[in-house]
């Protein structure tokens, strides 16, 4: 495994634990000489985590809107930025330099990018491993809904496969592993 994309929020959340996870799991990411593919920001998780990589010697490629671009939101030190036109060249960009996946506590966006990349492998457009770093339970609620899908028979356990865990270590060992 070369690059993980990781989906994570512009804000850092009310607790500290979050931002222990981005740094933990940037340092975890540059020892393993993995690069770390993510949204270009400079604010929040992202960028606790894209300087959590950096500080310890490893890769970061941004991937950033010319709008957020723009607004002075990217990070300017990381070792590639991209600027793409929109938000859907961006997540495809991510996509396609990604070997997987992995998403820390987020907003919307971080949502949204989940739950398309899950609707992607399902559909098999992609076939990379994805994984929640589930910090201080964030996902609970969540997971709880996928488990409510699949007892509805909207979504099915065989076609759903997400590998979850609160230690970077483990979901970095098994998406390595996948």
């Amino acid at each position: 495994m070369k690059s993980i994309c990781v989906y994570c929020g512009s804000c850092e959340g009310n607790l500290l634990q979050y931002q222990m996870a981005a740094i933990a799991l940037g340092k975890l990411l540059a020892q393993k000489e993995i690069t770390l593919v993510y949204g270009g920001g400079h604010v929040g998780l992202m960028g606790i985590l894209a300087d959590a990589v950096l500080q310890n010697n490893g890769k970061v490629i941004g991937v950033i809107p010319k709008a957020l671009y723009e607004k002075e939101l990217a990070h300017l030190e990381i070792t590639e930025l991209l600027i793409v036109e929109n938000m859907h060249e961006r997540k495809q960009k991510m996509a396609d330099l990604a070997d997987a996946f992995i998403a820390l506590p987020g907003g919307l966006g971080t949502l949204e990018e989940l739950l398309e990349i899950l609707t992607w492998t399902k559909l098999g457009f992609q076939k990379k491993p994805c994984a929640i770093l589930n910090v201080a339970d964030y996902y609970k609620h969540l997971l709880h809904f996928f488990e409510f899908m699949i007892e509805q028979k909207f979504l099915s356990r065989e076609n759903f496969n997400l590998f979850v865990s609160e230690s970077p270590n483990e979901v970095v060992k098994k998406l390595s592993e996948v």
